[in-house]
């Protein structure tokens, strides 16, 4: 990467959530977006203006140009390895949307790829960067719940016919890799096993209940047990009417937590409890796809061009979103199988 104070991040796939992501990364105080990439010239064209930087549907020109530090990829998850190989060949730290890719083979060749070219990898998973999330999370660093011996996840959203009719690629195993559980949970799904640590094995079930014309699953669930020898529960839904706050439950044996939405209370065995809620996230409240907050992508991207800046792995690097991809990927198995899966370590 350039020298530069601010380096340049491109945005390769203009669809819903580049927008966030543009937003995010003009608001950075160390990085500067400085063009967008589409096969679609309405979509390049469209962003590219809402934004005010240069667009393409060039690609050989764009990813040659030399104001690319970073390349961000927006583009349904089962392109995320084409595009990162072509990025990372020219020189070009990668970052992509979660989750990696859709299969465990797929994001480790991504891994790999990057890790031969010399180039970093980071995943978007903004949650991580809430506010109430980094504070649960020193919560239970600092040991505040004791021992953990339930946690689970819960996220019951709503999502029209026509979602899954808006893009072939929606709900398809090749490009968006399943359905409810790989696309919405599993940014939830990150946040439970980043919480209480890997899961060790998993039995789920999966079925598509309420909507049609999609081979993933539109509603889930799984119990596990996690290898520090805790149970927990997943469940992920896009039927649910009306739609519910996304729920993150840890219990200890010094207390309880319960992240709902962007809202968290902790309670303690002696009865003594904190409530705090931060900024409104409503695509958190009720499933939202258009219209949430920035800021935590904002976060994110800040911490990657620093932890790059260093010559460091990125939060979220490659490495670590392979660990909610397995847990999803898990429970498909399991669904087919009809028996526990057990995950190993990578």
């Amino acid at each position: 990467m350039s020298t530069k104070d601010k380096p340049g991040i491109s945005l390769v796939g203009c669809g819903i959530i580049s927008e966030v992501q543009a937003e995010a990364i003009q608001n950075a105080d160390n990085a500067e977006l400085v063009s967008v990439y589409s096969r679609k010239r309405e979509n390049a064209e469209r962003i590219g203006e809402q934004f005010q930087v240069p667009w393409s549907t060039d690609w050989d020109a764009f990813i040659q140009d030399e104001q690319v530090d970073i390349v961000s990829i927006c583009t349904p998850s089962g392109n995320h390895l084409d595009y990162g190989r072509q990025a990372a060949k020219a020189g070009k730290h990668v970052v992509v949307e979660k989750p990696i890719e859709v299969t465990l083979e797929r994001g480790r060749e991504l891994i790999q790829i990057c890790r031969n070219r010399g180039v970093r990898l980071a995943v978007i998973f903004q949650n991580r960067y809430m506010p109430e999330v980094q504070r649960l999370k020193r919560h239970l660093e600092a040991g505040e719940l004791g021992d953990i011996f339930l946690a689970s996840a819960y996220v019951k959203w709503y999502r029209k016919q026509e979602y899954y009719d808006s893009a072939e690629w929606r709900g398809s195993f090749a490009l968006d890799g399943g359905g409810v559980l790989i696309n919405q949970a599993i940014h939830t799904i990150d946040l439970l096993q980043w919480m209480v640590g890997e899961v060790e094995s998993i039995s789920g079930h999966i079925g598509t209940l309420t909507h049609e014309r999609i081979e993933g699953e539109d509603n889930a669930v799984a119990v596990l047990r996690f290898k520090g020898g805790a149970l927990g529960v997943i469940e992920g839904s896009t039927s649910v009417l009306p739609p519910m706050p996304r729920r993150l439950e840890i219990h200890g044996t010094q207390g309880t937590a319960i992240l709902t939405g962007s809202a968290l209370r902790i309670e303690n065995a002696d009865g003594s409890r904190k409530d705090s809620k931060e900024e409104s996230h409503p695509e958190l409240s009720a499933g939202a796809q258009k219209g949430f907050s920035a800021v935590p992508h904002q976060r994110q991207f800040e911490a990657i061009v620093e932890a790059i800046k260093k010559g460091t792995d990125p939060p979220v690097s490659g490495d670590e979103a392979l660990k909610s991809l397995a847990i999803v990927l898990g429970i498909y198995e399991s669904s087919r199988t009809q028996q526990p899966v057990y995950l190993s370590s990578g």
